[in-house]
């Protein structure tokens, strides 16, 4: 068994054929852990000098993996790749070899983690972190996260069985509209990837105009890394893109990510038009999901994060994502620092949407403004110098 630190960004990314390797062994591995979407995450924001992969070997086969990275805010924490644009956070771990891999990577963890505090955001329930949760030998705290929707992966016409007799009349009615219209899904091949990207990122805006867009989705970088990442995972069947056209004009795009047992819909964008002309875009975009994820064998079709009305309407199991918090013995102080700034912080932000109902508005407000500046501005995507790679 060997334990190394990978610090060399040429280091990671050669890592690919046995990173995505490792991800086929663990089961419950999520898209947002395949190296395509790490390593291009990594290219547009990782921070020179911080990167912190742990790598355990067997017999020179890789079989766990944490890929981390330094932050200072305001104590130094090594956290996940793959940052806020990432609904779900964990490391790999070998299944066949579970119990030796995670004793390994905890014992590497603990000393890359030395002068910090490691903070694995959004691990979904059954999560290989959750392993090495249980066997950290030091100080230890759990919270929770994000809430994530989550339907069973099966046709649409079994999804809509499962509503109520009315709901599930309205449902049939608005896809039998859908048809009507003749909007036909189209699957976008490798090398339209990124052109389909931006396109999607341009409908993307045009739904969220005078809504409150979340204003990193029309960062230059963002898109950078989506039309990387979804490129390499088109090709290799981790992700499908799909363009919904009428009439030859392209009026809706969704991404959707897979895993071995999941199919998640991170990203769409739609034109304002449909909604005029009352197209239900989340049927329309859930139909072509579930029908992938159910031909696929997966088990679960994923809203990811948030509990917005309109997935609500489809009655799925609301599953909520943890926060693993660890630290070595002596560092027992700067955890109990951190928890307690953690939970202050949402608590805060519960007592302001209470109290402030309007507060929601207001935030919608700002970021209009700020994602009016961007038209006009365009911040540049940090880059990342080659450092050696070092022992544990």
């Amino acid at each position: 068994m060997r334990v190394t630190l990978c610090r060399d960004p040429r280091a990671f990314a050669l890592l690919r054929p046995e990173w995505d390797a490792l991800q086929r062994r663990c089961a419950g591995a999520t898209p947002f852990q395949s190296h395509a979407w790490l390593e291009s995450w990594w290219c547009s924001y990782g921070v020179p000098g911080r990167l912190r992969v742990v790598l355990v070997r067997l017999n020179g086969r890789l079989v766990a993996a944490a890929p981390l990275t330094l932050v200072h805010r305001p104590l130094p924490l090594l956290v996940l790749l793959g940052g806020p644009v990432s609904d779900y956070g964990d490391i790999l771990v070998d299944d066949d070899h579970r119990g030796c891999a995670v004793a390994a990577l905890e014992r590497g963890l603990r000393r890359a983690a030395r002068h910090a505090v490691v903070d694995l955001r959004e691990v979904r329930p059954g999560a290989a972190a959750e392993a090495l949760y249980e066997s950290w030998r030091g100080g230890r705290r759990r919270l929770a996260d994000s809430v994530c929707l989550e339907l069973p992966a099966v046709p649409m016409d079994e999804l809509v069985a499962r509503l109520a007799a009315k709901p599930a009349q309205r449902m049939r009615a608005k896809l039998r509209r859908i048809d009507a219209l003749r909007i036909e899904g189209r699957a976008v091949p490798e090398a339209e990837v990124p052109r389909a990207v931006a396109e999607l990122l341009r409908l993307h805006a045009l739904q969220w105009r005078g809504r409150g867009v979340t204003v990193e989705h029309l960062r230059p970088r963002f898109a950078e890394h989506l039309a990387r990442a979804a490129r390499r995972m088109v090709r290799d069947g981790d992700a499908a893109l799909t363009e919904y056209r009428r009439d030859g004009e392209v009026v809706a795009a969704g991404l959707a990510l897979h895993s071995a047992a999941l199919t998640g819909g991170y990203l769409y964008g739609a034109h304002p038009a449909l909604r005029e002309q009352k197209v239900d875009v989340t049927a329309m975009l859930l139909r072509q999901e579930a029908d992938q994820a159910a031909r696929a064998g997966r088990r679960v079709v994923s809203m990811l994060r948030g509990c917005e009305p309109y997935k609500n309407h489809w009655r799925p199991e609301a599953v909520g994502n943890q926060r693993l918090l660890l630290a070595p013995a002596a560092l027992e102080g700067a955890l109990r620092l951190h928890t307690a700034r953690t939970v202050w912080r949402a608590r805060a932000a519960d007592a302001v949407r209470a109290r402030l109902p309007a507060a929601q508005e207001w935030r919608a407000r700002l970021n209009d403004l700020r994602a009016g500046r961007l038209h006009r501005s365009r911040d540049p995507a940090p880059g990342g110098p080659d450092l050696p790679r070092d022992p544990v």
